[in-house]
């Protein structure tokens, strides 16, 4: 490794690459493709509850697929893995300019999936925690609120290509923007991260961090409670969080709240996203990280029972915010959590694989809600009812810290 007189080799500047890359996702996530579902029912001729299942398919196997992916990011590093995930990630985007049927968008969804809101996330937020040690709370909140900021400008550009030369050839833009921009980020920007399995060692913030002796691999990792413990934190919120947002506007359309009011609210929630993703970052350098899971499913609960009493007024602008600081928290904390937990000798195959538990609970949350709406009669029992589930993953988080220092002992 070289001496950090290499400004590719400052830690600020391997955290704006790494914010940069995990904006460029965008074309991948939900966000970014919500501005072709209209094009791809009228252009298609298909029904939007048959984009939804192509949609849920692609995503789920995608999900499935991402454990693999961690491995290869184990193996080879940060920066060849973001070098062959940018190029097929670019290829996907590609191949979605040319879909005309049900099966393809399916293929072309479980392409963008796996390949953008999988992989290329996986690899950015790992390349921020093997990079920054000591302060690696605080790189992870700046880096995880950065990229959603800049992630929420994705739908209105998208928008704009497709206005000016058609939903076909924006694809085909995403995929030069991506490449174009991905590739030489790793290629020039992350030449001092570790090209191979981390070696055994530790190091201060201002070299590349190196795995210490006794990192956890995937299996040892997943025999243990504090795995579960992010595992069941983190999926609830992805389950609640998606399902909340993904019925807000029937929610609170039936709380009072006119189409257009409640769909403002998403602005709130990256606010709350934005303020608790630093907050906590900052206390888990600061503090500990000791209740960071069960401070994240007391938010999650509250923001719950916040969603059953909505009306309009400050409830429900109290609401967005709490639900947006929910996700904000739990995302930054888990970054946090993995690597502070189990080192980062093999945090590319333990972060896939919780991922998968995410990603697999935010498919289910929609459903879920919807059921559980319809055996009620209405939301407030039916949020009630779930709020259940956060509340028993925070039990969870709270139990015997004995049980933790059998992980937190081999920490860095």
């Amino acid at each position: 490794m070289t001496t950090g007189s290499d400004p590719t080799d400052r830690g600020w500047v391997v955290l704006v690459l790494a914010v940069v890359t995990s904006a460029l996702t965008g074309p991948g996530q939900t966000i970014g493709v919500s501005v072709f579902i209209d094009h791809f029912v009228d252009d298609l001729g298909l029904s939007r509850s048959g984009v939804s299942g192509a949609y849920l398919v692609g995503t789920l196997i995608g999900a499935a697929l991402l454990p693999s992916v961690g491995r290869f990011i184990d193996q080879y590093g940060v920066r060849r893995s973001q070098i062959v995930i940018g190029l097929l990630f670019g290829l996907a985007l590609v191949n979605m300019s040319q879909v005309n049927g049900l099966v393809w968008l399916a293929v072309g969804f479980t392409g963008i999936r796996f390949l953008g809101q999988g992989s290329l996330s996986l690899v950015a937020t790992i390349t921020v925690s093997l990079r920054f040690v000591r302060k690696r709370g605080t790189a992870i909140g700046i880096f995880s609120t950065a990229s959603s900021a800049l992630m929420a400008m994705v739908p209105v550009v998208l928008a704009v290509v497709i206005t000016a030369v058609g939903w076909r050839w924006t694809w085909v833009v995403a995929a030069a923007v991506v490449v174009g921009t991905v590739v030489p980020i790793a290629w020039i920007g992350l030449r001092h991260m570790p090209t191979g399995a981390p070696r055994m060692g530790t190091s201060g913030d201002s070299r590349v961090d190196i795995a210490p002796d006794g990192s956890y691999d995937r299996t040892e990792a997943m025999r243990t409670r504090s795995f579960w413990i992010l595992a069941s934190v983190s999926g609830a919120a992805a389950m609640l969080g998606t399902a909340l947002n993904f019925h807000q506007i029937d929610l609170l359309g039936d709380a009072g709240l006119s189409e257009t009011a409640a769909a403002a609210l998403f602005i709130p929630q990256v606010i709350g996203s934005t303020l608790a993703g630093l907050a906590v970052g900052f206390v888990s350098d600061r503090i500990g990280t000791r209740f960071l899971p069960a401070a994240g499913m007391a938010l999650l609960i509250a923001a719950m029972w916040l969603a059953a009493v909505a009306a309009p007024g400050v409830v429900v602008f109290v609401y967005a915010i709490v639900l947006g600081a929910t996700g904000g928290a739990i995302r930054t904390a888990t970054a946090v959590l993995l690597p502070a937990w189990f080192g980062t000798g093999h945090l590319g195959s333990i972060h896939g694989s919780l991922t998968l538990f995410t990603v697999g609970a935010s498919a289910l949350g929609p459903v879920a809600l919807a059921v559980a709406e319809s055996g009620f009669g209405s939301y407030p029992p039916a949020i009630l009812a779930l709020s259940t589930i956060p509340a028993a993953a925070l039990l969870l988080s709270l139990g015997p810290e004995s049980r933790l220092r059998t992980v937190t002992t081999r920490d860095h």
